[in-house]
């Protein structure tokens, strides 16, 4: 396939695939607790493959090789784009497809220590994009209005817009708050289970926990079990992390005085002495907002892990830490 095909292929392959996802969005936002029996026929598609392969590719990690040392490029300038995505599909479809272990890469941090990246192989990535394009829709109808992290068409600013705008509007205590360690710390088990209240089919759950549980392979060759958490570096793991971190975001949701309260029911609060809440979050990072007095910040922080807690299984595992100002 020369250039011109390729890029008309897509063309195609774009238009074909955004459809889909708007149907799949529209169907699980119009019923919360319908279960998707049949993706993975989506995910093996070769449309949903070739948008997911031009997004490996134009992505600024695509000239770094996994641990099988291929790169992008390295496969369009041998087997070709073609042939490669055809094997692939034939191996997702025959169930020969499994995921190799993630390349180990220490990334330092401006506190002066390391984050760790797990760079997946080409093959690895690209299934993992097809998984996010079928994925995603699905979870986005769940996800609640004030998560700003790893989220489509929403940035770090328009959470520090939504914040100045609440601060500016009596919510003027701040509950600050971060999941410590929430990548590497993500229990797999409540992942899974809160990926499988949406998703019944089990080709796509087995993908999916064949991934988080692929490992690292260290620069000098040890091989590391990864029992919970899901690397950084890969595609998948902003929606997986924020499927565990909505659970944080559901907690908020359900408080008295919470964000989707009526403007009645917040004024009736306050003539009471009772506080109102709001929430912001990006990634692991988050703020809750209180309308009220110090001490109803200090309750809620001292509440909010009792809560949470009582709710059941939390994906997220790592502390949080968090103090008001």
């Amino acid at each position: 396939m020369n250039t011109d095909e390729l890029e008309w292929a897509l063309m195609k392959a774009e238009r074909r695939v955004l459809e889909i996802r708007t149907k799949l969005h529209r169907w699980a936002a119009d019923d919360s607790h319908r279960r998707f029996d049949d993706l993975f026929n989506l995910v093996a598609d070769p449309a949903f493959l070739l948008v997911a392969w031009d997004r490996v590719r134009g992505n600024k990690g695509a000239r770094t090789a996994g641990v099988d040392g291929k790169t992008a490029r390295s496969i369009e300038a041998g087997q070709g784009v073609e042939v490669f995505l055809g094997r692939l599909r034939t191996q997702m479809r025959d169930r020969s497809f499994q995921p190799v272990p993630v390349r180990e890469r220490m990334i330092p941090k401006a506190n002066g220590k390391l984050r760790r990246l797990g760079i997946p192989t080409v093959a690895d990535r690209v299934v993992q994009a097809s998984l996010k394009l079928v994925l995603e829709p699905v979870f986005e109808a769940d996800f609640l209005p004030y998560s700003y992290g790893f989220r489509p068409n929403r940035r770090a600013h328009d959470a520090i817009a939504e914040t100045r705008y609440l601060a500016s509007h009596g919510y003027e205590w701040v509950v600050e708050g971060d999941i410590t360690a929430c990548f590497d710390e993500i229990s797999h088990p409540a992942l899974m289970g809160r990926v499988r209240n949406r998703i019944g089919d089990k080709r796509v759950l087995s993908l999916v926990k064949a991934f988080l549980k692929s490992g690292i392979m260290s620069r000098d060759g040890a091989f590391t079990d990864t029992r919970t958490g899901t690397p950084q570096g890969g595609i998948l793991s902003p929606l997986l992390a924020s499927i565990a971190l909505s659970v944080l975001d559901e907690h908020i949701a359900q408080a008295p005085g919470r964000p989707d309260s009526t403007s009645e029911d917040r004024r009736r609060r306050r003539r009471r002495g009772l506080p109102n809440y709001r929430r912001v979050r990006y990634a692991d990072d988050f703020l809750v907002l209180v309308f009220g007095r110090r001490d109803h910040a200090e309750e809620f922080t001292r509440r909010g892990r009792r809560g949470v807690e009582a709710n059941g299984p939390s994906p997220v595992g790592g502390e949080d830490k968090d103090h008001t100002h």
